[in-house]
């Protein structure tokens, strides 16, 4: 019997953009907060991280600073990102008591090697004792119930915050994939610049993506609803309530969403047709939090033929993936990149 047992100190990480999820070996998703840190500038100590902190993004005042760390699926304040993961960590580690943990991290597959070294770099400041990483729409896939090992091709679209990743599995390898920097964050702002064009409004991020989650659809709903937004107006600067409805949001929405399924198309486009025809008859499976957007899945099957499905859970895909990894970790241990990697 061995005296120390390791393994309950694993932590699988969901290093989102938009936000973190970790989760602990054998206890499932034990922490999820937006990616928001706010700093002391004076200090530089940490004021809040996750929904604290992202209650005063565009509200600080100058001596604090609130920043969503995380851009486009990359680290892009390294410095903030540190300080955000270390504490987030923290209070993981000290409410489950796992001292040094092993983390496996998610990360865009389009991801650089500096990019790489960057996101290893600041989990082991964070106080992990070993950092493997993993490509995002393989943790995505593996999230979603897909069984990833067998020689049968799988298709997932993992839309986050900062990237969709479109990726075409088989034999646990990713066998052709596109990654672009067009997801939620892309479609907020295009509701941003639609209502300042169209309705003279300037709103804020929150509140574009609270319309998407409310009213946002990739093909029309069948019953349009409306909601009331308030934003200031362009002309006077002065605060002012407009009504906004399901169809406008539609047609903010409509590039981005366009994009997104360019990505698929052409993942499709370069798939082997042995694959092609397991997707044809597996499905195309949509995770992250851009599944839930409203007939995305409609539309997908639509324009590329292929029936469409949502995946269970899809804002938790990649943190489920990851913890996975751990539990079987000497069956998947071979998924993890091992490009340069610290053991």
């Amino acid at each position: 019997m061995k005296l120390l047992d390791f393994s309950s100190k694993d932590i699988g990480i969901d290093l989102g953009t938009a936000n973190i999820l970790i989760t602990l070996k054998g206890k499932g998703i034990v922490l999820r907060e937006p990616s928001v840190v706010a700093i002391d500038q004076g200090t530089a100590d940490i004021v809040a991280t996750g929904s604290e902190a992202r209650e005063m993004l565009g509200r600080t005042p100058e001596n604090i600073r609130a920043v969503r760390p995380m851009k486009e699926g990359v680290i892009a304040d390294f410095t903030a990102t540190g300080l955000m993961l270390k504490n987030m960590l923290r209070k993981v580690c000290r409410k489950y008591n796992a001292g040094k943990p092993r983390v496996v991290v998610g990360v865009p597959s389009g991801i650089t090697e500096v990019e790489e070294r960057a996101v290893q770099e600041a989990f082991l400041q964070a106080g992990a004792k070993e950092v493997y990483l993993i490509d995002e729409p393989m943790a995505s896939a593996i999230g979603a119930g897909l069984n990833v090992l067998e020689p049968n091709g799988k298709m997932i679209v993992d839309i986050g915050g900062g990237t969709t990743e479109v990726a075409v599995i088989s034999l646990g390898g990713i066998v052709t994939s596109t990654s672009i920097k067009i997801a939620g964050d892309a479609i907020n702002e295009a509701i941003i610049s639609y209502l300042k064009r169209k309705e003279d409004i300037v709103i804020g991020q929150a509140a574009a993506e609270n319309l998407k989650i409310e009213l946002g659809c990739a093909m029309p709903l069948v019953s349009e609803i409306t909601k009331e937004i308030r934003g200031r107006d362009i002309d006077t600067g002065l605060p002012k309530n407009i009504s906004i409805s399901s169809k406008e949001i539609e047609e903010a929405m409509q590039k981005p969403i366009n994009e997104i399924i360019e990505a698929v198309i052409s993942t499709l486009s370069n798939t082997p047709p042995e694959l092609a025809s397991d997707i044809l008859q597996n499905g195309i499976y949509l995770s992250g939090g851009g599944a839930l957007i409203r007939n995305l899945d409609t539309l997908v099957t639509k324009k590329t033929g292929i029936k469409t499905f949502i995946a269970d859970s899809p804002l938790e895909c990649v943190a489920i993936g990851a913890g996975k990894i751990l539990e079987n970790f000497d069956k998947l241990k071979k998924l993890i990149l091992n490009r340069g990697n610290n053991h």
